[in-house]
Order: structure tokens, then sequence, then C-alpha cells
């Protein structure tokens, strides 16, 4: 079971990227799933977190309004679009597959992880 995570890039602020998670060995199809990010020197933290069905949507304060989650079940994909980057979204991102079929913000709830990808946002 892998979860590839691909997308990330260096972009001015102001700019947009869009992550793509993709599964294999396994369709995650009941599966919440999730984006961390971990910045240098920093603690991984929540970005955002989509339900099984695509119906509920949780997101970081830091990125509401910036960011969208949504999932294509067709494709076992999970994409997380960013507009509006800053700096401070400079990271190592990461997609994770929960145990079970609810949202969460919590990285104990997630058993399955991509290898990051890294989104660097400067001028």
């Amino acid at each position: 079971v892998q979860l590839q995570a691909s997308g990330g890039g260096l972009v001015q602020p102001g700019g947009s990227l869009r992550l793509s998670c993709a599964a294999s060995g396994r369709r995650f199809s009941n599966n919440a799933m999730g984006w961390f990010r971990q910045a240098p020197g920093k603690e991984r933290e929540f970005v955002a977190a989509i339900a099984w069905n695509g119906g509920t949507m949780i997101y970081a304060d830091s990125v509401k309004g910036r960011f969208t989650l949504y999932r294509e079940y067709a494709k076992t994909t999970v994409y997380l679009q960013m507009n509006s980057l800053k700096p401070e979204d400079t990271a190592v991102y990461y997609c994770a597959a929960a145990q079970g079929a609810l949202s969460s913000s919590q990285t104990r709830e997630y058993r399955y992880w991509g290898q990051g990808t890294l989104v660097t946002v400067s001028s």
C-alpha cells in the first residue's frame, strides 16, 4: 500500500499549486484522507482532511479560504488546491489515509502516509 504525493515546487507569494496524492495497492474509498505539513524546525501540523464520501472537509484556520481539498474516486486520488500562497506555507506536505471514514485533524487517526512533497513559497 502506497500513497504518492506530488505537485510541490517553488512558487512566488500569491501563487498557486495543486498537490496530488495517488493511492496504489488499495483504493481507500471508505477512508478519510488528509494533508499535513512540516516546516523546518517545527512539528508536523494538520492542513486539511476530507471524509470518505467527500461530504465533509475540515481545514486548519491558517489555510481556510485559500486551500481546497477534494477527491476523485475513479482515480483514487486526493487533491489539495492551494491558492494565495504565503511564505509561511513553506513546508513538506504529506498526504495520509485515516483508519476511519470521518475527517480528522489528529495525526494518530492516520495509518498510511505518503513520502511528502516540498512546497517553497518565496520571491
